[in-house]
């Protein structure tokens, strides 16, 4: 069984660590920025996002919880008046990959976020992540649109 929890002071430079590494390769191979101006933007959207670290009001930090380790992170910030949460990241670890666990912690969070009063969950999957693709496309999410980018 899959559950959450929130993101403790001390768990929170290992997924920085993760975060901004993977995000910046994201950045370089889909906006063509060399990978270190790709780190810098990266470490600037963790520095700007979470001032407080995991206690940042304004955004929600958990762990993905499976038999009590630590198998992946969620990022995502609700919109009260909308009734919507936004998914910045959503990752299971490596050796965790494979066996379903995504789809139940998206089905997990789709109930918890449910019985809060949430109507929607929305996000953005970069083009040539397919496997991401898989995940949410078989959880029920459709492309709503699509981003494109030009480098000139």
């Amino acid at each position: 069984m899959i559950s959450f929890r929130p993101m403790q002071e001390n768990e929170f430079s290992r997924y920085t660590d993760y975060f901004v590494s993977d995000y910046a390769h994201e950045i370089s191979e889909n906006y063509g920025l060399s990978l270190s101006d790709s780190l810098k933007q990266a470490q600037e959207t963790i520095e700007t996002s979470f001032p407080q670290g995991p206690l940042t009001e304004s955004e929600t930090l958990l762990c993905i919880i499976k038999s009590d380790e630590v198998i992946g992170y969620l990022w995502y910030r609700p919109d009260q008046n909308n009734k919507s949460v936004y998914i910045y990241d959503f990752h299971i670890l490596p050796d965790q990959q494979g066996h379903g666990y995504g789809k139940q912690a998206l089905q997990t969070l789709e109930e918890n976020l449910s019985q809060q009063g949430f109507k929607h969950i929305k996000l953005r999957v970069a083009a040539d992540n397919t496997r991401a693709q898989h995940v949410y496309e078989a959880s029920g999410f459709r492309v709503t649109g699509i981003n494109m980018n030009k480098t000139i």
